[in-house]
Formats: structure tokens, sequence, C-alpha cells
């Protein structure tokens, strides 16, 4: 026995020192999640600082526009590639390196002296987030290798991303009132720093080869950039940013049909249930991001409130978008897709319809809770159309398939916003009913469209 003992005692201790070393899975979960969080974040929390950004910056309805929309597009159309760059360089580092960009930019906008530094800023920010989203989850599927703990903590990341979404909008009041439009960006540089190290006990990821598609990504970056700004500015510049828009889309589809590894295959698109996802995505990214952008402005510019209790107006919509989504998964395994995809498309177009009828006497607690069913229908469809789009391609293609769908829903918000921005600068109340009909008529038509898919059986596992 005292042989056995002194035999397996140097076992123990090398088994001790390997435990002391490895990097604890839940810490490379952590600063997953917390980038993750911080990238979503960024996406709504600017939208009720904007009336504050105006009074100091200047910039009119067109500024505060690009304000938004730069963080998304960059952030949108770079999604396309940077997967491919985390594989190339290895999750640890890319994330690392993501992290690094999105802090420095934001301490860039926290700085900026005038509007044309902040856009820019911004639009460095949305790279760094464009490369801190693919590398996050990439980190987290290396963390946990057994099937069981990776779906729980990637439940646990995803759940963080609808903790932000739903705190950006009172995140953004609360500072703006309690320190200054300035503070929604020098919040990011402590988190930022935090992230960074707890990624120091992450294990290095190692390199693995991707095709990168420049010619392709460059194209795409130059057709939503162009009409983007073809949609804020209008007129004679807007004509001719339309125009290069529709060229360098031409030449998107060109190169992308005759590279051996596009950056979006087209061939993707020829499966109804990829055209309908992306499409019913789409219409609620405008929809969602949209009503964000305008009612935002609604609660400070027409009505007169804080920017605190503007924030705090949006906790209604927001705060139960976590549980819905959790609702929405549970109807489709029980139902299949169909029924939340319909259901949520229904219950969005009924909300947005309602609002037709708020105007600057109405109540603000009642525009709240009328806010409230468009989101919640948003909430039902997204993970549904997300199964929708995954279950028509092959597992191999998984990845690719939910960033095209995911840059698409980032571009249609972004796109949305132009759009909406553009109508209610011409007149607020009238802008504003337009805005509502336009997003009712794109969720109608998917609605549409999605009855059209063939059932799926439901689950009875």
């Amino acid at each position: 026995m005292p042989t056995n003992q002194t035999r397996t005692e140097p076992q123990l201790a090398a088994r001790t020192s390997e435990l002391t070393k490895r990097p604890a899975p839940a810490l490379t979960l952590a600063a997953a999640m917390l980038g993750s969080a911080l990238i979503t974040l960024d996406a709504t929390v600017v939208n009720v600082a904007l009336p504050a950004i105006g009074s100091s910056l200047g910039g009119g309805m067109s500024g505060l526009q690009w304000v938004v929309d730069a963080y998304t597009l960059a952030f949108a159309a770079l999604m396309l590639s940077t997967g491919a760059f985390s594989d190339r360089t290895g999750a640890s580092r890319a994330y690392a390196l993501g992290i690094t960009v999105f802090t420095l930019a934001s301490a860039a906008c926290g700085l900026a002296p005038d509007l044309p530094v902040l856009i820019g800023a911004r639009a460095v920010q949305g790279v760094g987030a464009a490369v801190v989203l693919p590398a996050s989850l990439a980190l987290v599927r290396q963390a946990y290798p057994d099937p069981v703990r990776r779906a729980r903590a990637v439940a646990t990341w995803a759940a963080g991303g609808s903790t932000a979404l739903a705190l950006g909008p009172v995140a953004g009041g609360a500072l703006t009132t309690a320190w200054d439009w300035r503070g929604i960006f020098f919040v990011n540089l402590p988190l930022g720093v935090a992230a960074l190290v707890l990624l120091v006990r992450a294990p290095r990821s190692e390199r693995r080869p991707a095709p990168l598609d420049l010619p392709g990504q460059a194209t795409a970056v130059l057709a939503l950039t162009a009409l983007t700004f073809a949609v804020i500015e209008g007129g004679t510049t807007g004509i001719v940013a339309f125009v290069v828009a529709v060229a360098a889309g031409a030449l998107f589809v060109r190169i992308e049909s005759r590279r051996p590894h596009p950056v979006v295959p087209l061939a993707l698109f020829r499966d109804r249930a990829v055209r309908v996802a992306v499409a019913t995505g789409a219409a609620c990214s405008v929809a969602f991001y949209g009503m964000i952008f305008l009612f935002s402005l609604f609660f400070q510019q027409v009505q007169g409130h804080s920017a605190l209790y503007a924030g705090l107006l949006f906790l209604p919509m927001t705060g139960l978008i976590a549980v819905t989504n959790v609702v929405s998964g549970k109807l489709a395994g029980r139902y299949g897709p169909r029924l939340p995809l319909l259901l949520g498309q229904a219950l969005g177009v009924a909300g947005l319809l309602a609002l037709l009828f708020v105007d600057a006497g109405t109540p603000t607690v009642v525009v709240a809770l009328l806010l409230v069913p468009m989101a919640l229908g948003v909430a039902l469809a997204i993970p549904t159309l997300t199964v929708v789009m995954l279950d028509a391609v092959p597992a191999e293609r998984a990845g690719l398939a939910a960033g095209v769908l995911n840059s698409a829903r980032q571009v249609s918000g972004g796109l949305g916003i132009a759009v909406f921005g553009a109508l209610v600068a011409g007149g607020f109340g009238t802008g504003l009913r337009s805005s509502l009909l336009v997003a009712a008529a794109l969720l109608a038509a998917t609605f549409w469209l999605s009855s059209r898919l063939g059932g799926r059986p439901a689950s009875r596992s």
C-alpha cells in the first residue's frame, strides 16, 4: 500500500499542475460574452443620445443618421469576411485585435471635436465589432468541446447579447443625462480592457486556412455605402451615389459568380427558404431598429422628455425580448417553425399599424406600451427564421449562412434608418406615419412569402 501511494504521488502532483495551468473555460466564456455584449450594446446605446450629439456637434438629421449607420454598415458588410479572417489568424488573436480596435475607436468617438471625426470613429468601431462577433463565438466553441456543455455556453453567450440589446437605450439615456453623450463611448474603455484581461487565460487558437474574397468584400462595402449615402443625402450627389451603388452591385454579382470561394455564394439564394429567411430578417430589422431610432427622437424632440426618461421608456419594448426568444424556440420545437414565424410577423404588422395613431399628445406611457407588440413580434420571428435558414443549407455551410443572414439584417437596419430619417426630415409627424407604413408593408410582404413555405413537422422528442 505505501508503495502504491508513493508511486501515485508524482502522478497526482503532475495532474494538479496540469489542471492549474489549464485555462478555465468559464473565463473564456466571460471574455467572449463581454465582447459580444459590448458590440451589441453599441448598436442601440447611441440612439437615445442623438439629440444631445446634434446639439453639441450640429449636422442636422443626415449627420445623426450617419452616426448610427457608419457603425452598422461597417459592422454588417465586413462580417461577411471576418469569420474567415478569424480562422486564418486564430480566434483568440482576432478577438484581441477586434476588441483593441473597438476600444481605441470608442476613445476617439468620445474625444471627437466635430461630427465628421465622430462618424469616422464610429465606422472604425464597426470594423472592430465585425471582427469580435465571429471570433467570440469561435472562442466559445473552442473552450467547450463537449456538445452539451457547448450548447449551454452558446445560450449564455447569446443571453449576454440580448441583455445588452435591452439595456442599450436605458444605458444611453442614463449616461447622457448623468454625464454627457461622450460618456456612452468612454464607458467602453474599462469594459474593453476587462475583456482583454479575461482573454489572457484563454488558450491560443490555431490558425486554419480560410480563403478571403477581397474583391467581393470591397465591392460589397462600396455598393452598400453608396446606397446608404444616396438615401441619406439625396439631391444630385444622391443620384450619383445611387449610380455608383448600382455599378458596384453589378460588379459584386459578376465577381461572386466567378470566384472559387465567394464571400456570398449566389447559389445559396436558389433555395426559397433561404430567400424567405433573408427577406424576413431584413424586414424585421427595418422595423425594430427603425422604431428605436424614430421613437428616441420622438420622445425627446416631440414630447420633450429627457434622455434618461426616453431610455427607460424602451424597457417594456426591449425587456421581454430574451423571454420571447425562448418562447419562439419552444413553439418551433412543438409546432414547427412556420407558426412562430407567421405569428411574429402578424404581431409586428399589427403593432406598427397601432402606432399610426400616436401623436405629440399621446400619453408617453401609452406610446411605450404600443411599441411592445412590434418588438415581441420580431423577437418571435428572428430565432425561427434562423432555424429556417440553417435547415435549408448543408451543415458545413451553417456558419456562412448565419453570416449572410446577420449581415443582411444589420445592413437592412441601417438602410431602414436612412430611409426613415429622410422621411421625418420633411416633417416628423407625416414622416413617422410614412415610416410606419413602409415597415408594416415590408413585414406584410414577408408574411405572405413565409406563408408559402412548406410546414415542417414539429419535434416530438
